[in-house]
């Protein structure tokens, strides 16, 4: 799996770029057909802004999140892209 880290307005240190590595491998484990990810890291004004674009064999999944903490906005973008993986795999599986 390939992750492409963009910021806007934010500049994508170490530890950044690694807790975002650490976190999308809690995708692969559910679903290991990831050819892709596209994350956008986003600051404006008071709003950390995280999104992210999924790109897998039978599809995409897009998610956003904003929180007051960068860290934090990650978890939560994980946690929405993790729901939709499982979603898709499912429907994978059904076909």
């Amino acid at each position: 799996m390939q992750i492409n880290l963009t910021g806007h307005h934010v500049e994508i240190t170490d530890s950044l770029r690694d807790y975002v590595d650490t976190k999308f491998t809690k995708l692969e484990r559910h679903f290991d057909h990831i050819n892709n990810v596209h994350v956008i890291l986003n600051v404006e004004k008071l709003n950390q802004k995280a999104e992210a674009t999924v790109h897998m064999t039978g599809g995409e999944v897009f998610a956003t999140s904003e929180h007051n903490d960068m860290y934090a906005a990650i978890d939560s973008l994980i946690d929405k892209l993790d729901r939709q993986v499982i979603k898709h795999k499912e429907k994978v599986k059904r076909h």
